[in-house]
Protein backbone atom coordinates (compact mmCIF):
# COMPACT_ATOMS: atom_id res chain seq x y z
CA UNK A 1 0.00 0.00 0.00
CA UNK A 2 2.83 2.23 1.07
CA UNK A 3 4.64 1.99 -2.78
CA UNK A 4 1.32 2.37 -4.10
CA UNK A 5 0.41 5.45 -2.72
CA UNK A 6 4.39 6.65 -3.24
CA UNK A 7 3.51 5.57 -7.12
CA UNK A 8 0.25 7.76 -7.26
CA UNK A 9 1.77 10.81 -5.81
CA UNK A 10 5.11 10.50 -8.00
CA UNK A 11 2.16 10.51 -11.08
CA UNK A 12 0.43 13.50 -9.51
CA UNK A 13 3.88 15.19 -9.37
CA UNK A 14 4.42 14.69 -12.82
CA UNK A 15 1.29 15.19 -14.74
CA UNK A 16 1.38 18.79 -12.50
CA UNK A 17 5.01 19.49 -13.69
CA UNK A 18 4.03 19.06 -17.05
CA UNK A 19 0.90 20.83 -17.32
CA UNK A 20 2.83 23.93 -15.47
CA UNK A 21 5.40 23.22 -18.38
CA UNK A 22 3.15 23.10 -20.85
CA UNK A 23 1.04 26.17 -19.48
CA UNK A 24 4.53 28.36 -19.24
CA UNK A 25 5.67 28.12 -22.75
CA UNK A 26 2.13 28.50 -24.03
CA UNK A 27 1.01 31.88 -21.92
CA UNK A 28 4.38 33.53 -21.90
CA UNK A 29 5.26 32.32 -26.22
CA UNK A 30 8.64 30.78 -25.30
CA UNK A 31 10.38 30.24 -28.58
CA UNK A 32 10.12 26.68 -29.27
CA UNK A 33 13.94 26.60 -30.11
CA UNK A 34 14.56 27.77 -26.02
CA UNK A 35 11.97 25.50 -24.51
CA UNK A 36 9.58 23.59 -26.27
CA UNK A 37 6.61 22.86 -24.38
CA UNK A 38 5.87 19.28 -23.38
CA UNK A 39 2.98 17.85 -26.37
CA UNK A 40 6.04 19.05 -28.91
CA UNK A 41 8.55 17.12 -27.25
CA UNK A 42 6.37 13.82 -27.09
CA UNK A 43 5.25 14.63 -31.06
CA UNK A 44 8.96 14.92 -31.84
CA UNK A 45 9.68 11.49 -30.10
CA UNK A 46 7.01 9.54 -32.10
CA UNK A 47 8.10 11.20 -35.32
CA UNK A 48 12.11 9.80 -34.04
CA UNK A 49 10.57 6.98 -32.42
CA UNK A 50 12.24 4.33 -35.36
CA UNK A 51 15.36 6.53 -35.07
CA UNK A 52 15.44 7.19 -30.98
CA UNK A 53 13.75 3.71 -30.09
CA UNK A 54 15.01 1.71 -32.80
CA UNK A 55 18.85 2.65 -32.65
CA UNK A 56 19.98 4.98 -30.27
CA UNK A 57 18.36 3.75 -27.41
CA UNK A 58 19.31 0.20 -27.58
CA UNK A 59 23.05 1.81 -28.32
CA UNK A 60 23.31 3.66 -25.05
CA UNK A 61 21.53 0.78 -23.11
CA UNK A 62 23.88 -1.55 -24.08
CA UNK A 63 26.92 0.82 -22.99
CA UNK A 64 24.74 0.92 -19.90
CA UNK A 65 24.68 -2.60 -19.20
CA UNK A 66 28.16 -3.85 -19.98
CA UNK A 67 29.68 -0.77 -18.27
CA UNK A 68 28.05 -1.15 -14.92
CA UNK A 69 28.18 -4.88 -15.34
CA UNK A 70 31.94 -4.87 -15.18
CA UNK A 71 31.87 -2.67 -12.33
CA UNK A 72 29.74 -4.70 -10.42
CA UNK A 73 32.04 -7.90 -10.66
CA UNK A 74 35.34 -6.13 -10.64
CA UNK A 75 34.03 -3.74 -7.55
CA UNK A 76 32.38 -6.82 -5.81
CA UNK A 77 36.01 -8.87 -6.31
CA UNK A 78 38.12 -5.21 -5.12
CA UNK A 79 35.77 -5.17 -1.77
CA UNK A 80 36.02 -8.44 -1.25
CA UNK A 81 40.18 -8.29 -1.39
CA UNK A 82 39.96 -5.07 0.72
CA UNK A 83 38.41 -7.18 3.44
CA UNK A 84 40.22 -10.26 3.64
CA UNK A 85 43.55 -8.83 3.12
CA UNK A 86 44.53 -5.65 5.12
CA UNK A 87 47.55 -4.87 2.85
CA UNK A 88 45.74 -4.90 -0.18
CA UNK A 89 43.16 -2.69 1.77
CA UNK A 90 46.17 -0.05 2.66
CA UNK A 91 47.25 -0.67 -0.93
CA UNK A 92 44.47 0.25 -3.04
CA UNK A 93 41.72 1.97 -1.37
CA UNK A 94 43.53 5.20 -0.92
CA UNK A 95 44.20 5.49 -5.11
CA UNK A 96 40.36 4.57 -4.95
CA UNK A 97 39.71 7.70 -2.94
CA UNK A 98 42.42 9.75 -4.86
CA UNK A 99 40.49 8.82 -8.42
CA UNK A 100 37.44 10.83 -6.82
CA UNK A 101 39.10 13.41 -6.00
CA UNK A 102 39.75 14.48 -10.18
CA UNK A 103 36.90 15.71 -11.72
CA UNK A 104 35.19 13.13 -13.52
CA UNK A 105 34.75 15.06 -16.67
CA UNK A 106 38.17 15.63 -17.17
CA UNK A 107 39.08 12.33 -17.03
CA UNK A 108 36.29 11.06 -19.82
CA UNK A 109 38.85 12.29 -22.58
CA UNK A 110 41.63 10.64 -21.37
CA UNK A 111 39.81 7.20 -21.56
CA UNK A 112 38.98 8.18 -24.87
CA UNK A 113 42.38 8.34 -26.31
CA UNK A 114 43.16 5.48 -24.35
CA UNK A 115 40.41 3.02 -25.56
CA UNK A 116 39.28 4.17 -28.29
CA UNK A 117 36.01 6.22 -30.06
CA UNK A 118 34.34 2.73 -30.20
CA UNK A 119 32.34 0.72 -28.27
CA UNK A 120 35.14 0.06 -25.79
CA UNK A 121 35.85 3.62 -24.76
CA UNK A 122 32.05 4.05 -23.65
CA UNK A 123 32.38 1.06 -21.76
CA UNK A 124 35.32 2.19 -20.13
CA UNK A 125 33.89 5.65 -19.05
CA UNK A 126 30.79 4.21 -18.13
CA UNK A 127 32.95 2.32 -15.29
CA UNK A 128 34.57 5.07 -14.64
CA UNK A 129 31.33 6.78 -13.14
CA UNK A 130 30.04 3.83 -12.03
CA UNK A 131 32.98 2.14 -10.11
CA UNK A 132 33.68 4.14 -7.16
CA UNK A 133 30.04 3.80 -5.21
CA UNK A 134 30.13 0.18 -5.33
CA UNK A 135 33.32 -1.12 -4.26
CA UNK A 136 33.37 1.62 -1.56
CA UNK A 137 29.49 0.80 -0.40
CA UNK A 138 30.25 -2.97 -0.56
CA UNK A 139 33.51 -2.46 1.23
CA UNK A 140 31.92 -0.75 3.88
CA UNK A 141 28.74 -3.11 4.38
CA UNK A 142 31.09 -5.85 4.89
CA UNK A 143 33.01 -3.53 7.48
CA UNK A 144 29.96 -2.70 9.40
CA UNK A 145 29.28 -6.32 10.55
CA UNK A 146 27.74 -6.32 13.99
CA UNK A 147 30.98 -7.32 16.32
CA UNK A 148 28.82 -8.60 19.08
CA UNK A 149 27.81 -11.44 16.52
CA UNK A 150 31.22 -11.68 14.85
CA UNK A 151 32.49 -12.44 18.80
CA UNK A 152 29.60 -15.17 18.92
CA UNK A 153 30.41 -16.58 15.71
CA UNK A 154 34.12 -16.82 16.76
CA UNK A 155 33.17 -18.73 20.16
CA UNK A 156 30.92 -21.34 18.29
CA UNK A 157 33.67 -22.19 16.37
CA UNK A 158 33.29 -20.97 12.99
CA UNK A 159 35.66 -20.79 10.12
CA UNK A 160 36.38 -17.74 8.26
CA UNK A 161 34.39 -18.65 5.24
CA UNK A 162 31.30 -19.30 7.58
CA UNK A 163 31.69 -16.18 9.32
CA UNK A 164 31.84 -14.56 5.73
CA UNK A 165 28.93 -16.06 4.68
CA UNK A 166 26.84 -16.34 7.25
CA UNK A 167 27.65 -12.68 8.56
CA UNK A 168 29.63 -10.65 6.51
CA UNK A 169 27.60 -11.19 3.24
CA UNK A 170 24.22 -10.35 4.44
CA UNK A 171 24.95 -7.77 6.32
CA UNK A 172 26.68 -5.62 3.57
CA UNK A 173 24.14 -6.47 0.97
CA UNK A 174 21.98 -3.49 2.15
CA UNK A 175 25.01 -0.76 1.65
CA UNK A 176 26.18 -2.77 -1.62
CA UNK A 177 22.16 -2.02 -3.20
CA UNK A 178 22.94 1.76 -1.95
CA UNK A 179 25.97 1.93 -3.76
CA UNK A 180 24.25 0.31 -6.73
CA UNK A 181 21.29 2.98 -6.90
CA UNK A 182 23.32 5.39 -7.62
CA UNK A 183 25.74 3.54 -10.01
CA UNK A 184 22.78 2.59 -11.52
CA UNK A 185 21.97 6.64 -12.47
CA UNK A 186 25.81 7.27 -12.93
CA UNK A 187 25.73 4.42 -15.73
CA UNK A 188 23.34 6.56 -17.78
CA UNK A 189 25.43 9.73 -17.65
CA UNK A 190 28.96 7.82 -17.91
CA UNK A 191 27.58 6.80 -21.40
CA UNK A 192 26.01 9.83 -22.40
CA UNK A 193 29.44 11.97 -22.22
CA UNK A 194 30.69 9.36 -23.85
CA UNK A 195 29.19 9.48 -26.72
CA UNK A 196 29.22 13.70 -26.32
CA UNK A 197 33.09 13.01 -26.38
CA UNK A 198 32.97 10.93 -29.70
CA UNK A 199 30.37 8.55 -31.18
CA UNK A 200 28.09 8.24 -34.44
CA UNK A 201 25.18 6.73 -32.70
CA UNK A 202 23.63 6.89 -29.29
CA UNK A 203 21.28 8.77 -27.61
CA UNK A 204 24.47 11.28 -26.57
CA UNK A 205 25.18 11.40 -29.56
CA UNK A 206 21.86 12.02 -30.87
CA UNK A 207 21.22 15.20 -28.41
CA UNK A 208 24.73 16.28 -29.46
CA UNK A 209 23.98 16.71 -33.11
CA UNK A 210 20.04 18.39 -32.10
CA UNK A 211 21.38 20.59 -30.07
CA UNK A 212 23.69 21.62 -32.93
CA UNK A 213 21.47 22.18 -35.04
CA UNK A 214 18.86 23.44 -32.67
CA UNK A 215 16.45 21.31 -32.78
CA UNK A 216 15.22 21.66 -29.62
CA UNK A 217 11.98 19.01 -29.62
CA UNK A 218 14.65 16.35 -30.83
CA UNK A 219 17.22 16.92 -28.02
CA UNK A 220 14.51 17.41 -25.26
CA UNK A 221 12.86 13.61 -26.81
CA UNK A 222 16.63 12.39 -26.21
CA UNK A 223 17.05 13.68 -22.83
CA UNK A 224 13.43 12.68 -21.99
CA UNK A 225 14.75 8.71 -23.09
CA UNK A 226 17.79 9.16 -20.95
CA UNK A 227 15.96 10.08 -18.08
CA UNK A 228 13.45 7.62 -18.33
CA UNK A 229 16.22 5.06 -18.78
CA UNK A 230 18.16 6.31 -15.24
CA UNK A 231 14.53 5.78 -13.63
CA UNK A 232 13.77 2.34 -14.41
CA UNK A 233 16.90 1.57 -13.69
CA UNK A 234 17.19 2.70 -10.48
CA UNK A 235 13.38 0.80 -10.18
CA UNK A 236 15.57 -1.98 -11.24
CA UNK A 237 17.81 -1.88 -8.48
CA UNK A 238 15.01 -1.12 -6.06
CA UNK A 239 13.38 -4.40 -6.51
CA UNK A 240 16.62 -6.56 -6.76
CA UNK A 241 17.20 -5.25 -3.38
CA UNK A 242 13.83 -6.09 -1.93
CA UNK A 243 14.17 -9.89 -3.20
CA UNK A 244 17.92 -10.35 -2.15
CA UNK A 245 17.45 -8.27 2.05
CA UNK A 246 13.68 -9.66 2.76
CA UNK A 247 15.24 -9.65 6.41
CA UNK A 248 15.57 -5.70 6.18
CA UNK A 249 12.28 -5.07 4.90
CA UNK A 250 11.32 -7.27 8.27
CA UNK A 251 13.42 -5.82 10.49
CA UNK A 252 12.45 -2.08 8.87
CA UNK A 253 8.27 -3.38 9.93
CA UNK A 254 9.42 -4.33 13.25
CA UNK A 255 10.58 -1.04 13.90
CA UNK A 256 7.62 0.86 12.67
CA UNK A 257 5.53 -0.94 14.88
CA UNK A 258 7.41 -0.28 17.78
Amino acid sequence: MAMWNRGVWFGISIALFVIVWEAVCRLLHVPPFILPPPSTVVLSLWDLRKTLLGLHLWVTLKEVILGLSVSILFGILLAFAMNMNRVIERLVYPYIVISQTIPIIALSPVFILWFGYDLSGKIAITILFTFFPIVVNTYDGLRSTDKEMLQLLKTMGANRWQIFTKLQLPSSLPHFFSGLKVAATYSVAGATIGEWLGSSEGLGYFGRRASGNFQAPALFASVLLLSILGMLLFWLVGRMEKYFTPHQRTSRKTSKEK
